[in-house]
């Protein structure tokens, strides 16, 4: 069990390395005014989300899947720190995939956001992260 919950939190680490980056990037993105400067950072951004965000992502899920295996259901429904916590891992994959329509969006040269936004945008995964390991660690219900 102590070997999934070690892959499982370097994986949730390299998934919030890209959660914090990408949109870091996205801030950058929209501040650029010169094409090649825009082509680099498409590409970045594809190759960060599809290489590194994904991919992390997936694996956090599949090793906290397996994590939870180890605890029989009537454990899991006493354990209401845990539901908090998935809620919360819910709304990073729903983050992640509107990341992704993000970089889709930059692709197409279509965004109407200014670095602003993006700015702002790149604060929610750090608000999660801190209830995450809280709950994790504290467990405080």
């Amino acid at each position: 069990m102590l070997w999934v919950k070690a892959f499982h939190i370097i994986s949730m680490v390299t998934w919030f390395a890209a959660l914090f980056y990408l949109p870091r990037l996205f801030v950058y993105h929209a501040m650029s005014d010169d094409k090649v400067s825009r082509e680099r950072f498409k590409v970045m951004e594809r190759k960060l989300y599809r290489g590194i965000m994904t991919p992390s992502a997936i694996a956090t899920l599949i090793f906290g899947v397996w994590l939870l295996s180890f605890y029989s259901m009537e454990q899991i429904a006493s354990m209401h720190w845990l539901h908090a916590k998935l809620t919360l891992v819910f709304l990073l994959f729903a983050y992640h995939g509107y990341c992704g329509r993000l970089v889709r969006i930059f692709k197409n040269d279509d965004n109407q956001r200014s670095h602003v936004f993006y700015r702002w945008f790149n604060e929610l995964p750090v608000v999660i992260l801190i209830a995450v390991i809280i709950l994790a660690v504290v467990k405080p219900f």
